[in-house]
């Protein structure tokens, strides 16, 4: 087996490595544009690897076909213009009176506009029966995208493995029993039921830690408790708009805090001795992002088929959306591909917004690939945290001026 990580500079990438050993890997190999923090994770990767007694072969390489050549997996976790671009796209937003987020509203479509193209760049250079695992945001839009242009591809995000591993603690059992039913959108989702060997514990979580969980949510218990569900918290952005948006006028961007993150882990990465990824790397965020992609590739290869949480074409598994939208759903997992588990209907409150920010995603993936203006500006219509006239309007002024043609 061979794995191709595009961005393998990402200071993500010793999470993904440390779960390396536990597949038959004959050749890892790690691609990035940027030399020295190519460089950087690679040496601290090959530590890792040395330190586990990897047997295979780790490759660092500059060279796209290098790196892709005879993969069976190509992991995508690139990040396009880097910080600097997550920066902007978090705050010229909000001089238009929207939340500046990097993966919903008008910071999610700037960066959907620079992403696809390049990603898409990538896949047609890797071999065609290559699974694309994509951990690159905005997931559901790239992974739309992907599968667009017939590529087997499969997104992946971190929020159910990471609600399965807090639940697993609350319940005091091995996170393996517990199977977290979290369906909608990326970053669009809500846990509908939690089976623990196969009786859904998710009344009894909200009874006995509700209100920690709600807190840290930064939503109201009543909200959850109403829902009968516990929403991603990315659902605040809705939930609790106007609050999210004055916290954003007066505090500090996320994309500063990382930045300065990154530059302490690639700091701690050059240290010789390092060879497990610091405790500072989980204040990164993409916890448990090894678990996800080693499980989810061990599956993929037949070694261990499962139930992954994972961005797939929906082919009827929600009503009322289309069979090529892409949605967050638990699928079983082989070496055939994904299977959905069936779902039931999802109720109107949350039916209501998936579909308004799927009919968004649609549109934003169109653009990304048509490069028209109009296209654009109906993607910020249909947003359900833009749809102003006037603010488009501005905001348009905005990707007229970067969206190249």
């Amino acid at each position: 087996m061979k794995i191709a990580v595009v961005g393998g500079g990402s200071t993500y990438t010793p999470e993904l490595v440390s779960g390396v050993p536990r597949l038959d890997v004959d050749e890892l190999a790690l691609h990035d544009i940027d030399a020295e923090r190519l460089e950087i994770v690679g040496g601290m990767a090959k530590r890792m690897l040395d330190r586990a007694g990897f047997a295979g072969e780790l490759v660092l390489t500059a060279e796209l076909d290098r790196a892709l050549a005879d993969a069976d997996f190509v992991v995508t976790q690139i990040r396009v213009g880097g910080q600097a671009a997550r920066l902007h796209d978090e705050t010229f937003p909000l001089a238009y009176g929207c939340i500046g987020q990097e993966t919903t509203g008008a910071g999610g479509l700037a960066k959907a506009l620079r992403t696809v193209p390049v990603v898409l760049e990538i896949a047609e250079q890797a071999p065609e029966d290559a699974w694309i695992v994509d951990f690159t945001n905005p997931v559901g839009i790239v992974t739309r995208a992907l599968l667009d242009a017939g590529h087997r591809a499969v997104g992946l995000c971190n929020v159910a493995i990471t609600f399965q591993r807090r639940f697993a603690r609350l319940l005091e059992v091995q996170p393996e029993r517990v199977l977290v039913n979290q369906v909608g959108l990326n970053h669009l989702t809500w846990v509908r039921s939690v089976q623990l060997d196969g009786g859904d514990v998710l009344p009894e979580l909200l009874a006995e830690h509700g209100e920690m969980l709600a807190e840290e949510l930064e939503l109201p218990l009543r909200l959850l408790e109403e829902l009968g569900a516990i929403p991603s918290y990315y659902l605040r952005y809705f939930y609790a708009h106007d609050e999210v948006l004055r916290e954003q006028l007066d505090g500090v961007p996320r994309a500063q805090t990382v930045a300065e993150i990154e530059g302490e882990l690639l700091r701690l990465y050059r240290d010789p001795s390092l060879v497990e990824p610091p405790a500072l790397l989980g204040q990164r965020g993409g916890a448990f992002y090894s678990e996800a992609a080693v499980g989810l590739i061990r599956s993929l290869s037949g070694r261990e088929p499962a139930v992954h949480e994972i961005d797939i074409r929906n082919d009827g598994t929600l009503a009322g959306l289309a069979d090529d939208d892409v949605v967050e759903v638990p699928a079983r997992v082989d070496s055939d591909g994904p299977v959905p588990l069936p779902q039931d209907s999802l109720a109107p409150e949350l039916l209501g917004l998936v579909q308004h920010v799927v009919a968004y995603e649609r549109l934003a993936a169109r653009a990304a690939v048509s490069r028209d203006l109009e296209d654009v500006k109906k993607a910020l219509l249909a947003h359900p945290l833009i749809g102003q006239d006037e603010m488009v309007e501005g905001l348009m002024e905005r990707f007229a001026r970067v969206v190249p043609t």
